[in-house]
C-alpha cells in the first residue's frame, strides 16, 4: 500500500501538517465516496467548492487532506496537505497511485474542435489491425484491446484516466489513442499523463459557455502542447490558422501536415465521392472508404502519427484503406429500397456543420435537394445557435430547426436563439419543430429520390437529454424506422 508522500511525488506542495508516512488505501475528490483510511482531494469545481465537504470526509474516516485553503480547525491523526491547485494535484497523485501506467504505453493525445473522435478512432483501428494491442478513450467509447466500456465524458476525470491506463498496460496494451478535450486540460485531467505524442486537428468556436473567450479556449487546447516533453513529438494542422501556434513552446518534435501548404505530411485530395475518398500522401496515392474533405485532414493526422510510431508507410495505407468510418461520423442511412438517403453526423459546432454540408453539396450530382435536420444543445454555447442555423439556411435547400439535448432548457427557447439567425431571405424554407422525432420523419417525408437528408449534432449518441433525463434516442434507428414506413 502506497504511503502519502509516495503519492505526492510531483504535486505543487506548498505546506504540509502532519504524517506523510500514513499509508493510503484510496483516494477521492468526491467526499460522498471517502471511507476509512483513504485521502480527500478538495477541488473548487464549477459547480461545487470541495472545500465545503472537508469535515465530512474527515468524519467518513479520511486520513489525509489535500487542499487549496487550510481549515481553522484542523483534526488531529489527519495529515493536512496545502496545493497551489488541487486539480493538478490530483493528476500528479492518481498518475502515482496507479504506478505511472502511461510510462509503460505510448500515449497519443488528440486535441481540436472536429475530429478527434475519428482520428483518435481510426488510429486505435489502424494500430489493432497492425498487430499492436491498444487502448481507445474517446466521447463514443473506451476500448481496451477487444474489450469495450462505455465512455462518460470526452476525457475522464484524472482517477479514471490513470485506473484505464494501469487496466490496459496490464491487459499487454502497447499503445492507447485517446480524446483530450479543452474542458480536461484546463481541468488538469491529463496532468500526470506521460505522452508520447499530441495531435492538433483544427479550431473554431466552441465551448465559449466554459472558457468566456475564444483566446483562452485556444490557450487550453495549447496546454496539452506546452506539457509534452522533448522526447515526445508534436503534429499540427498548419491549414488551420492556429495550428502553427500550437507548437510555439513546445519541447517536443514539430511536425506539420496539411493539404494546402507545405508540411511534413502533405496531402492532394484527388477525389470525393458518397463512397469514399481518393488521397495522395508521400507522393503515394490511395484510396479510403471514409468520406469527405474533412476526413482527409483525419487520415492525415492518422498517417503522420502512425509513421511517428515507427510504422511502415505502406503497410499503413494499406490497413487505413481497409477501415470503415466511425459510427454517427458522416453515417450512411438507405432506405430498404436504396431510394432515399440520409446522413448521420455528429456536427454541433457551426464549423462542423458547414464542413458537412459544404461536402455533400460538393459530392451530390443529380440535381437532387439538401434537407437538413439540425438542433443545438441547451445549458451550452448560446452564442453559435443563430450561427448554426444561419450556415444550415444558406447552404440547405429544406431546414427543420429541432430539439438536440435540450438539458434543462427549454426547447422552444433554444429554437428561438437559432431562428434568429436565419437571414430573411431564407426564412421561406425554414420549418421548426421542437420533436426531433417528428422532425426526422417530416425530412424524410419531403425528401426524394435525389434528395439528400441530413440529420445533424447528434450523431453517435443513442439518448436524447431532458431536465437530466436521458431518454432512449437514436437518430439512425429513428430514419430507419420512417424510411420502412414510407415504403407501405
Amino acid at each position: 500500500m502506497p504511503t502519502l508522500q509516495d503519492i505526492l511525488y510531483k504535486a505543487p506542495i506548498e505546506e504540509v501538517r502532519g504524517n506523510l508516512s500514513v499509508e493510503i488505501e484510496d483516494f477521492f475528490f468526491d467526499s460522498r465516496a471517502v471511507t476509512a483510511g483513504t485521502l480527500f482531494i478538495a477541488q473548487r469545481g464549477t459547480q461545487v467548492d470541495g472545500h465545503a465537504f472537508i469535515g465530512k470526509a474527515v468524519e467518513q474516516g479520511a486520513v489525509a487532506v489535500v487542499c487549496e485553503e487550510m481549515p481553522e480547525e484542523l483534526a488531529e491523526n489527519v495529515t493536512w496537505v496545502k496545493v497551489r491547485n488541487s486539480g493538478l494535484a490530483l493528476g500528479h497523485i492518481a498518475a502515482n497511485f496507479y504506478g505511472n501506467p502511461s510510462e509503460e504505453l505510448s500515449v497519443v493525445g488528440i486535441t481540436g474542435t472536429n475530429g478527434k473522435t475519428t482520428t483518435a478512432t481510426l488510429l486505435f483501428e489502424l494500430f489493432s489491425e497492425l498487430g499492436r494491442k491498444s487502448g481507445l478513450i474517446s466521447t463514443v467509447l473506451v476500448q481496451i484491446g477487444e474489450d469495450v466500456l462505455p465512455a462518460t465524458h470526452t476525457t475522464p476525470d484524472a482517477k479514471a484516466i490513470q485506473s484505464l491506463f494501469r487496466r490496459m498496460a496490464d491487459a499487454g496494451c502497447t499503445h492507447v489513442f485517446m480524446e483530450v478535450s479543452s474542458h480536461a486540460l484546463h481541468q488538469y485531467r491529463v496532468a500526470g499523463v506521460d505522452f508520447t505524442g499530441a495531435v492538433f486537428t483544427n479550431i473554431t468556436h466552441d465551448h465559449l459557455d466554459y472558457h468566456g473567450t475564444f483566446r483562452d479556449y485556444i490557450a487550453a487546447k495549447k496546454m496539452l502542447f506546452d506539457g509534452l516533453p522533448g522526447s515526445a513529438f508534436a503534429l499540427t494542422n498548419t491549414d488551420d490558422k492556429n495550428g502553427a501556434v500550437m507548437l510555439q513552446n513546445t519541447s517536443a518534435r514539430r511536425l506539420t501536415y496539411a493539404i494546402n501548404r507545405m508540411a511534413d505530411f502533405k496531402g492532394r485530395l484527388l477525389e470525393n465521392t458518397f463512397e469514399g475518398l481518393q488521397l495522395e500522401m508521400d507522393d503515394q496515392q490511395a484510396w479510403f472508404r471514409l468520406i469527405g474533405s474533412f476526413n482527409a485532414y483525419n487520415l492525415l493526422a492518422v498517417y503522420g502519427t502512425a509513421v511517428e510510431l515507427g510504422e511502415d508507410k505502406d503497410e499503413i495505407l494499406l490497413v487505413l484503406s481497409r477501415i470503415e468510418g466511425v459510427n454517427g461520423r458522416f453515417q450512411t442511412v438507405k432506405s430498404p429500397d436504396q431510394r432515399r438517403t440520409a446522413i448521420v453526423d455528429y456536427a454541433h459546432t457551426p464549423d462542423a456543420l458547414k464542413n458537412v454540408l459544404q461536402t455533400i453539396r460538393d459530392i451530390q450530382s443529380g440535381g437532387g435537394r439538401i434537407i437538413t435536420v439540425v438542433g443545438c444543445g441547451g445549458d451550452r454555447d448560446k452564442a453559435k445557435r443563430p450561427v448554426m442555423a444561419e450556415i444550415a439556411a444558406n447552404l440547405s435547400d429544406q431546414v427543420i430547426l429541432t430539439s438536440d439535448n435540450p438539458r434543462t432548457e427549454d426547447p422552444n427557447a433554444i429554437l428561438d436563439d437559432m431562428e434568429a439567425g436565419v437571414p430573411i431571405t431564407a426564412k421561406r424554407k425554414v420549418l421548426r419543430n421542437a420533436d426531433r422525432r417528428a422532425a426526422i420523419q417530416t425530412a424524410c417525408q419531403l425528401a426524394d429520390e435525389h434528395d439528400i437528408v441530413l440529420v445533424a449534432g447528434k450523431g453517435h449518441e443513442t439518448y436524447q437529454e431532458i431536465m437530466g433525463v436521458r431518454h432512449p434516442f437514436d437518430d439512425r434507428d429513428i430514419l430507419q424506422e420512417t424510411f420502412k414506413t414510407l415504403e407501405h
